[in-house]
């Protein structure tokens, strides 16, 4: 059973969510919050596999409750996923940056929803390859927040093509194509590469990839950007 928190000021929202995933076999939603802080608090309380958290709310902002419940060694299992109305906007990034596992639009598919929280309740991060490429093209060019993440050099050879091809939107297993090695293979390359970052999920991976400057944006016209 996927256990879930709504963390939303809207109420009619929240019973809409609710209403889907009660409905459906394998979820659970476990509790509700109407703000930020009320957000972090029963999180805290309840150890949910996904928390669904809206961008804006009075109190405290999604973002900043993302924040410090990735900060929080005992929620380190628990997996945020952003709710927004406004698509790749400013706010996408920076909640990847806070610890969010991905987002998705308000308006999005019911049936996406669900499937939405079944990849992130299984440690994937909820960023298609396309979606990918657009953050990085609209985002990551700009000046980060915070200093650059250390553990760059601890990574080998391999975990550091592999942790590049991920922050371009690459699959493992388009990974394991372009590096003529199998799925399996790539996949643990990843997995080391995000356990010596400290990395929650691929999110974080993608983020620390550009971050880092492992790789950057590519800018048009630039024949080397996207260097390793």
């Amino acid at each position: 059973m996927i256990r879930v928190v709504l963390v939303d000021d809207q109420a009619l929202m929240r019973a809409g969510f609710r209403a889907l995933m009660d409905a459906e076999d394998g979820i659970e939603v476990v509790g509700e919050a109407a703000d930020g802080a009320q957000g972090v608090a029963l999180v805290g309380e309840l150890v949910p596999d996904v928390a669904l958290i809206d961008v804006q709310m009075p109190v405290m902002t999604g973002i900043e409750a993302t924040r410090r419940i990735a900060a929080d060694p005992r929620l380190a299992d628990v997996r945020v996923v952003i709710l927004t109305n406004y698509g790749l906007d400013e706010y996408v990034f920076e909640a990847l940056r806070a610890g969010a596992s991905g987002f998705l639009l308000k308006d999005t598919e019911p049936a996406d929803l669900l499937q939405a929280i079944e990849v992130v309740a299984r440690g994937d991060a909820l960023l298609s390859p396309a979606v990918t490429r657009r953050l990085i093209g609209e985002f990551v060019a700009r000046p980060p927040d915070r200093a650059t993440p250390p553990g760059l050099e601890g990574l080998t050879r391999r975990e550091r093509e592999v942790t590049a091809l991920a922050a371009r939107g690459l699959t493992n297993e388009e990974i394991a194509a372009h590096m003529v090695i199998s799925p399996f293979t790539a996949k643990t390359h990843v997995s080391r590469a995000m356990t010596k970052l400290g990395a929650r999920d691929r999110a974080q991976l993608v983020v620390f990839a550009y971050e880092s400057g492992l790789v950057r944006a590519r800018v048009e016209g630039d024949a080397g950007a996207d260097a390793l």
